[in-house]
C-alpha cells in the first residue's frame, strides 16, 4: 500500500491533522495505490513533485490554505463540506479511513466542493473596520 508510481496516482484524499496527514491516493480503476502519514513540514514538498492531479479535503481554515498552494503546484485541490464525505465512511473512525472517504466522494460527487476561500488582506480589514 505505499506508494508505487507517481503516475499512477489520480485522486488523493488528505484527512488534515494537528500535526500530521494521513494521505490515501487511488489510481484510474480506484485501487488504493498511496496510504502514508506525513508530517506537517515535508507535506508540500512531496505533493509538488508528484504529477498534478485530483486532491480532496475537508473544508476547514487549514484545508482553504493547503488548497491554495496545491493550485500553484498545478494541482486540482478541492475543499469539501464533512456531509458530503461521511456517507462514504466505513467502520469505525480513523484518519486513514477519514482519507478514503474523501477519496471516494470526490470520485462520486462533482457538485460536493466548497468554495475556496480567498487570503485576505489583512492591513485593508483593519482600515474598514477602524471606519
Amino acid at each position: 500500500m505505499s506508494q508505487q508510481s507517481n503516475c499512477a496516482i489520480a485522486v488523493i484524499g488528505i484527512d488534515i491533522g494537528k500535526n500530521s496527514f494521513h494521505v490515501v491516493g487511488h489510481d484510474q480503476r480506484g485501487a488504493i495505490v498511496l496510504r502514508q502519514k506525513w508530517s506537517r513540514g515535508p507535506m508540500e514538498a512531496r505533493l509538488a513533485h508528484l504529477v498534478p492531479c485530483l486532491i480532496g479535503m475537508e473544508a476547514c481554515v487549514g484545508a482553504h490554505h493547503l488548497s491554495r498552494k496545491l493550485q500553484l503546484f498545478g494541482h486540482n485541490a478541492r475543499p469539501m463540506p464533512a456531509k458530503y464525505v461521511r456517507p462514504y465512511s466505513k467502520g469505525q473512525k480513523n484518519d486513514f479511513r477519514d482519507a478514503e472517504a474523501i477519496t471516494e466522494a470526490l470520485q462520486r460527487r462533482d457538485e460536493g466542493t466548497a468554495a475556496r476561500r480567498k487570503q485576505r488582506n489583512n492591513a485593508n480589514e483593519e482600515e474598514l473596520s477602524m471606519m
